[in-house]
């Protein structure tokens, strides 16, 4: 494995300049969006799948600095009912389209979440049914038979036409997906294109235990995020781990995303990795560097460090 990049958390720095910092950091691999809810700031989707000069101009800057796109991310909700829905589907769609003209075989994205029935003007994340009330698990029947393995088994027909070997699905919540069991729903009905987005954060904050998810997911295993969370003492120990307040408010939140190592320990990280790389997954893990703690410079440098130092080769 070795170490890549998500490039939103330069998005500041203009695309060229962007290259330079990651070259300067030694990383030599990228992961970057092309749309959904990341402004992508970096990749401009319809120039480039209109202009072959500029997919051309785009792909020289990365050859220049020895840098390979590994994948392209779209990570949205293609499976809101409302015009966002269609607004994502159509990036996704373009996404697999730019992905066969740069020869880049893997997207990022996420599962979507569905309303809970016909009426339903909103997404609806049903995260609890055992018997009450019952019509909960009539709600997540209809989000799964009825729309999303319709909408997957069409959208992985057109990733095999634009030669996207594998869609990762990032494990986030609000989402259909958001765990292994969910994950394997999903896959046993639509094929093996589609695989986990392994982000271990997410995971730790929702209970989890992302190694023992890295042995049950396997070879399912599509594509690796470094994150990490810290749950925060004194604080989920009271509230538990549902967490509403804004991502911002971080000394009253119950967990918070934070930089690689200072949520988990280096020896964690290394096991993870380990682990990960015994279950056959050799590709790209990518820093998403999310930490609201400490500045953008502290969080990527500490994260980079810590990532350098545990991701198994």
């Amino acid at each position: 494995m070795k170490l890549s990049y998500v490039t939103d958390s330069l998005g500041k720095l203009p695309f060229e300049e962007m290259l330079d910092r990651v070259e300067a950091m030694g990383i030599d691999t990228v992961e970057m969006t092309t749309g959904g809810w990341s402004p992508a700031p970096h990749l401009r989707l319809d120039e480039l799948l209109a202009d072959k000069i500029k997919r051309i101009h785009f792909q020289d800057a990365l050859k220049k600095r020895n840098i390979e796109l590994c994948a392209l991310n779209c990570s949205g909700n293609p499976l809101d009912p409302g015009s966002l829905g269609k607004i994502h589907q159509e990036v996704t769609e373009k996404t697999m389209e730019l992905a066969n003209l740069l020869g880049v075989k893997k997207v990022i994205m996420m599962s979507g979440l569905p309303p809970a029935c016909v009426e339903d003007k909103t997404p609806n994340w049903i995260s609890y049914t055992i018997s009450w009330p019952p019509e909960l698990k009539d709600m997540l029947n209809y989000q799964w038979n009825d729309v999303a393995i319709p909408y997957w088994k069409k959208l992985v027909k057109k990733a095999a036409s634009c030669g996207v070997e594998k869609i990762a699905l990032e494990n986030f919540s609000s989402q259909l997906v958001y765990n292994p069991q969910t994950l394997f729903r999903l896959r046993d009905a639509v094929g093996p294109v589609v695989g986990l987005n392994l982000d271990p954060s997410h995971l730790l904050w929702m209970g989890a235990d992302p190694i023992a998810s890295a042995r049950a997911l396997g070879t399912a295993i599509h594509h690796v995020h470094g994150k990490d969370v810290r749950l925060e003492r004194g604080i989920v120990d009271i509230n538990g781990v549902i967490e509403t307040q804004e991502v911002t408010d971080v000394a009253t939140r119950a967990w918070n995303y934070v930089a690689v190592g200072c949520g988990q320990d280096l020896k964690w990280w290394k096991e993870f990795f380990s682990v990960v790389r015994m279950m056959g997954y050799n590709g790209p893990v990518s820093l998403e560097m999310e930490d609201l703690t400490m500045s953008i410079e502290a969080g990527i440098a500490t994260s980079v460090d810590a990532l350098k130092q545990t991701i198994s080769q």
